[in-house]
């Protein structure tokens, strides 16, 4: 793997960081800010909008000013973003508060694009081990993370929890550093072939399963994330041990990147998005099984596993959907559905968590997963067919 791969992961892994900081706060912040409990994931929300508004915008721009200065960009807007945060804090304003965590949601969405990136600047038949390795970046965010949360809770600016937004803007100056030692070739704007319209692209059975899969997948594994830690202060346990099974979940999300590559390469990416997908099930029948705080642990930690399977083999699956002309809006398109509803499940965690509660929630998401997992055994094999080579001669 060369260089500039392992600088995008240690971009990443800033990036993913920053976002696990987020999630462990963001949530705790909204109960202590918002008007009503309805309104506790607002925030979380806001940074999916932003996120979510920026996935079109992210590719169309980098297609016009390349890759870099793209990121450049998100980085920038992010590092607002938790300035605004800091400041929001200080002030006890809810509204300023969802500002700049949209803010942070659009810094993320250029950051989501680093995984292409990746495929990019890699060696031909590496594109899902580089993926992988861009991803592995999370695992250093597992561990700092929900660290970074606890410790920087007792270093306030003025108000609780502003200390970790003074780290989250230090991350992105780290990162606007890193970019600077990163090459990435420019991105093909030629017209060499023909440039399918889009709707056609869109309708592949490769693309409808790689953003099924996709979708089901951040949308999940968002949802529960999300209200896991109001779950656990409802049931009584200590911020840090929330933040303890944060940090688990976040190294199921991370700690397979490591080989997820090798698995790919070896068995295809549809059997490890099925593979995901039982684990995804069993997560859920561990959550309906109990709340303690190994329930919690063991369910969180799989529920990362099976997210990392079926979005790493999401990714990879979609980059063979779209010819290299097609690439900035086939891949925006993919991002806005993916992360569009994402946004629809962090608006609706907080509301699903206080008013049906921990274990009716999880249990919503079983038809979720079986729905993903039959369009995986159905759209396979029209793919599979659509597919074929044709032979030598035949129209």
């Amino acid at each position: 793997m060369n260089r500039h791969v392992w600088l995008l992961a240690l971009c990443q892994a800033l990036l993913n960081t920053g976002n696990v900081l987020l999630v462990s706060v963001n949530a705790l912040i909204g109960l202590q800010l918002a008007p009503a409990s309805e309104w506790i994931t607002l925030p979380v929300a806001f940074q999916f909008i932003g996120l979510m508004l920026a996935t079109i915008p992210a590719s169309l721009i980098m297609q016009r000013i390349g890759r870099r200065n793209g990121f450049f960009l998100g980085n920038l807007i992010g590092f607002s973003g938790a300035l605004l945060c800091l400041l929001a804090l200080q002030q006890r304003s809810f509204v300023l508060f969802c500002t700049g965590t949209a803010l942070l949601g659009v810094g993320i969405g250029f950051g989501m694009l680093y995984r292409f990136a990746a495929v990019e600047v890699c060696n031909k038949g590496y594109e899902s081990r580089a993926i992988s390795m861009v991803m592995v970046g999370g695992v250093v965010a597992a561990i700092l993370g929900p660290n970074i949360a606890v410790y920087s809770r007792d270093f306030e600016i003025g108000a609780d929890f502003s200390g970790a937004f003074a780290v989250l803007a230090g991350l992105y100056l780290l990162a606007l550093v890193l970019l600077t030692q990163i090459r990435i070739p420019p991105m093909q704007q030629g017209t060499n072939g023909e440039v399918r319209p889009l709707r056609q692209i869109l309708l592949q059975p490769r693309f409808l399963l790689a953003v099924i899969v996709g979708m089901t997948s951040y949308a999940v594994m968002n949802l529960l994330m999300t209200a896991t830690p109001l779950a656990m202060d409802r049931c009584g346990y200590a911020f840090s041990s929330a933040a303890n099974v944060i940090e688990w979940h976040v190294l199921g999300m991370y700690l397979p990147s490591f080989f997820t590559g090798q698995l790919i390469r070896r068995f295809g990416e549809v059997r490890l998005m099925l593979c995901g997908a039982i684990i995804m099930l069993v997560c859920i029948g561990i959550n309906l099984h109990g709340v303690s705080e190994w329930h919690f642990w063991s369910a969180l930690f799989l529920l990362g596993l099976g997210w990392n399977w079926m979005f790493i083999c999401a990714t990879s699956f979609l980059t063979k959907a779209y010819r290299p002309a097609e690439k900035a809006r086939t891949q925006a398109a993919n991002e806005f559905l993916v992360f569009g509803t994402v946004t629809f499940s962090a608006l609706a965690a907080g509301w699903l968590e206080s008013s049906l509660g921990w274990q009716a929630m999880n249990a919503l998401m079983i038809p979720v997963v079986g729905f993903t997992l039959l369009a995986i055994l159905l759209l396979e094999p029209l793919r599979r067919q659509q597919e074929v080579p044709q032979p030598a001669g035949v129209s």
